[in-house]
């Protein structure tokens, strides 16, 4: 029964991404382009986002489980890294480069879109360099 939550949940993410525009390349390049011709629409899409989240995690927070009964995966860590700085940049250059974060390149993959395949590849990649990196600095330690 897990599996049809989390897809269904899945499907709405993915229709709310389409309805909103995120999951066009072009528009969130003009939400980013502050100096150029700036698309201030996507603002109202965060803002909704962070409506809907903050009461959402602020109830998340005070339990244990989620609504189906599994073990709540909230991250705990409040360490602000070199590690983390490096990663946000590199995400948010590539995001500003492509236009295209994870959750709408799956949404564009699914569509059949050359660049949601091309994005997901090269986010796999980076996955596969990134664990590998982890690997070798554990074994160096």
């Amino acid at each position: 029964m897990n599996i049809v939550f989390a897809a269904l949940s899945g499907l709405v993410f993915g229709l709310g991404l389409l309805l909103a525009g995120m999951a066009n390349p072009a528009k969130v390049s003009g939400f980013l382009d502050l100096a150029g011709r700036w698309d201030p629409s996507l603002a109202l899409v965060m803002g909704g986002a962070i409506a809907v989240g903050l009461p959402a995690f602020a109830l998340a927070k005070k339990r244990t489980t989620s609504l189906l009964g599994l073990p709540m995966q909230l991250p705990q860590s409040r360490r602000i890294d070199r590690r983390l700085i490096l990663g946000s940049m590199i995400f948010g250059i590539g995001w500003g480069l492509a236009g295209i974060c994870p959750g709408p390149a799956l949404v564009l993959m699914g569509s059949g879109k050359a660049e949601g395949m091309l994005f997901v590849a090269a986010m796999l990649v980076g996955m596969g360099i990134f664990e590998w990196l982890e690997h070798h600095r554990n074994n160096a330690s």
